[in-house]
């Protein structure tokens, strides 16, 4: 019997990079509605997929939380 502390230890997985075309004014709604909610072009089309897929029951159940973008908490002394 193996002992389970001595299970490799799993990576943490790489977030995957893609080419996305789009016509520049959906372009340009896309980053304007971003800026309305105070996120990036890129961290809105995540949301909005990820939206998409959960709306569709098609989001894998072991995909994480969206990751927190910004300057991170302040932590008290």
């Amino acid at each position: 019997m193996t002992d389970p502390s001595e299970a490799p230890k799993r990576r943490p997985q790489q977030r995957k990079q893609v080419l996305l075309r789009l016509d520049p004014s959906v372009y340009e709604a896309l980053a304007r509605w971003a800026g309305d909610e105070l996120r990036s072009a890129n961290a809105q089309i995540e949301f909005l997929l990820r939206k998409a897929l959960a709306e569709a029951g098609r989001l894998p159940k072991e995909t994480g939380p969206l990751p927190r973008r910004g300057r991170p908490p302040v932590s008290e002394p």
